[in-house]
């Protein structure tokens, strides 16, 4: 087939002249191995030849699970597409909206797969970090052709913390801590550091009382009954 054999040439190194990504043909993002496997499977030739920003959009609203290789090695739509977008370098706001639409959550998740290969370090953090509180349900094709349940946010923070998400090694993402103490980023505030301070605050409260009381009785603070009712010895 011809296009196959330009979609080859395309991904060769050799003589390439077009656009980079971290100095490279973007396509060399993603292994040679599975690039190979990519432009010759099924989903490669049959859905993403001779398409778009618009159309590879629709491709991915109807995905309906993540993943790498899968069985025999073979590649998932969501890898076949993630190579299509770097074969077609959409503008950055394109991205951004693939990723902040809230109606199809796997185009999200292909979004923000091809910001971790594409995107410098503090981009990376900066878009990637509000969807922690994303809990969206994902399906993840696993290596041995089942299916495993996730999340975005878990999505998301492998892609934070890990090497290989995907069947795919990530460029090195510096440390967050690092980019921190650079000043590239500031601290981030985190939500459950929020809730863990105020049951700080509450259990100090606690043990003040427990402390000022001295563990005597009030006689002047009249008692209640089991619904709510005051009453004291001398009620007939």
């Amino acid at each position: 087939m011809s296009h196959q054999a330009d979609a080859k040439r395309l991904f060769d190194s050799r003589g390439y002249t077009g656009a980079t990504i971290h100095n490279q043909n973007p396509v060399h993002l993603l292994e040679k191995p599975v690039r190979d496997r990519i432009i010759e499977s099924y989903y490669w030739k049959e859905q993403c030849f001779a398409i778009n920003e618009a159309t590879l959009c629709d491709r991915a609203a109807a995905l309906t699970f993540i993943g790498g290789t899968y069985g025999q090695q073979k590649p998932t739509p969501f890898l076949c597409l993630a190579m299509k977008l770097l074969q077609l370098m959409p503008e950055r706001d394109i991205v951004l909206e693939y990723l902040r639409q809230e109606e199809f959550k796997y185009l999200s998740a292909l979004a923000a797969f091809y910001i971790r290969l594409t995107f410098e370090a503090k981009e990376v953090y900066g878009i990637l970090e509000p969807l922690l509180g994303d809990w969206r349900k994902l399906r993840r094709r696993t290596r041995d052709g089942g299916y495993a349940l996730t999340y975005i946010d878990q999505f998301v923070d492998d892609l934070l913390t890990k090497d290989r998400v995907c069947g795919t090694s990530l460029r090195k993402l510096p440390q967050r801590t690092v980019l921190e103490d650079l000043g590239v980023l500031e601290v981030r505030e985190s939500a459950l550091g929020e809730e863990l301070e105020g049951l700080d605050d509450e259990a100090d409260e606690v043990v003040e009382v427990d402390v000022n009381g001295g563990g005597e009785e009030d006689l002047s603070t009249p008692e209640r009954n089991g619904n709510g009712v005051e009453h004291s010895d001398s009620e007939g």
